[in-house]
């Protein structure tokens, strides 16, 4: 866990698996939850990861993670679609706290990628900003659209690859890239099995 000197890009992804694995054996340690925490990160933060994942309430990183207050900044949106307020937060958290690790993670069975694959079979149009989410998402859905295999699940996968692209394409990240000041990698959450699977 995050105790003072940064980690590594490598160390992060390594202390993210291993949380992910006491998540799915049950040997949860739930770090950093205690007031003595509170007090540590009251002047500041200096979480190891930055995760970009979805809204859906069965995918909440810092219990799929198993870590605990100020070691993760986790950003959420449907379907993972970045808008500018998003990308800004991910920027700062580089830029500013020096995060080495961005995680974009997608997850099965994904309601906005799902309205995407709606929106691609049968042209449904959706209400408000619904509409938005889908439209964002419907470039993964026609990328995957000959591939065998279940459409829904392989739009998910390629939807966290187009948006680690995206993060990448991006000119504050896509420096720190260069510079090796961040990694960015994309990964699958299983809803199943709990398994994070990194898959970009």
């Amino acid at each position: 866990m995050n105790a003072g000197p940064p980690m590594s890009s490598d160390a992060a992804l390594e202390e993210l698996i291993a949380g992910n694995s006491r998540f799915v054996s049950g040997a949860l340690t739930h770090p950093h939850q205690n007031s003595a925490r509170l007090a540590e990160t009251l002047n500041g933060q200096h979480p190891f990861a930055v995760v970009f994942g979805c809204s859906d309430s069965r995918v909440a990183p810092e219990l799929v993670f198993d870590q605990g207050i100020g070691d993760m900044f986790a950003i959420r949106a449907s379907g993972q679609v970045p808008d500018s307020a998003g990308l800004g937060s991910i920027e700062y958290s580089v830029a500013e706290l020096k995060v080495p690790l961005l995680v974009v993670l997608g997850h099965e069975k994904c309601g906005a990628v799902a309205a995407a694959v709606e929106k691609f079979k049968h042209g449904t149009t959706f209400p408000g900003d619904i509409e938005f989410l889908a439209a964002a998402i419907l470039p993964a859905v026609k990328a995957v659209s000959y591939l065998p295999g279940d459409m829904l699940d392989n739009a998910v996968r390629e939807n966290v690859k187009l948006v680690v692209q995206k993060m990448k394409a991006s000119p504050t990240l896509g420096t720190a890239c260069e510079t090796k000041t961040v990694k960015i990698v994309g990964a699958y959450y299983g809803l199943t099995t709990g398994k994070v699977e990194i898959i970009a």
